[in-house]
């Protein structure tokens, strides 16, 4: 039963964690700009999936306007991006030039005859049933739609030091165990089994004088 309880809170941490990097960590889709669009979006309780208010502007406002860029994809999918301020707030992406990526993913826009295909680097989930939507970071014009997305150097690099010091950790963590924990427990398993010996020899000489 231990055991069971133990391995369903570490698949759960993992899970936890691999979610928390997939949301954050950079992506790069190729789409065609469809259309650009401002919004006013009211906050509920969706709005931990939402950035912060633009850098220099009211952020305590329930609900502000918030610019959108519409996209198809190359397989004729709709993926809709938001555009908003991550200011010195998380993630770290310190992005605050909203106005001038709105504007510029504006140039790009075409149509299906006339198609024009660009790469959007995000971050984050789109959710119809939640209404949240990744959040756009930059883009740029791209040959086509077989376009390279490139390699994603920026989360090979976090993975790579996340792994080290999780390995790190573990290996001081188990180097504690059993120097600590794993003797202390011993002393404690012999401490109850000499007592629960001595228990048993008293009840034994009761039975004997019975």
């Amino acid at each position: 039963m231990f055991g069971l309880i133990r391995w369903t809170f570490w698949i759960t941490v993992w899970v936890l964690v691999a979610a928390v990097f997939h949301y954050t960590l950079p992506q790069t889709d190729i789409v065609r700009i469809t259309d650009t669009y401002e919004k006013r979006q009211d906050f509920g309780e969706n709005s931990i999936f939402w950035a912060q208010a633009d850098t220099g502007t009211d952020g305590t406002l329930m609900n502000r306007d918030v610019f959108f860029i519409q996209t198809r994809r190359v397989g004729g999918d709709v993926m809709v991006y938001r555009n908003e301020d991550t200011g010195w707030g998380w993630p770290p992406y310190f992005k605050f030039d909203t106005s001038n990526l709105q504007a510029e993913a504006g140039e790009f826009r075409s149509t299906e005859e006339n198609a024009r295909y660009v790469a959007i680097k995000h971050y984050g989930w789109r959710n119809e049933f939640l209404t949240i939507f990744p959040n756009a970071i930059s883009v740029r014009e791209v040959e086509g739609p077989d376009a390279s997305k490139g390699i994603p150097w920026l989360n090979i690099i976090i993975l790579t030091l996340f792994a080290a010091v999780t390995y790190g950790i573990w290996v001081r963590w188990r180097r504690f165990r059993k120097a600590r924990i794993d003797p202390t427990m011993e002393a404690i398993e012999d401490d109850l089994a000499d007592a629960s010996g001595a228990v048993t020899s008293w009840l034994g000489s009761w039975r004997k004088k019975s």
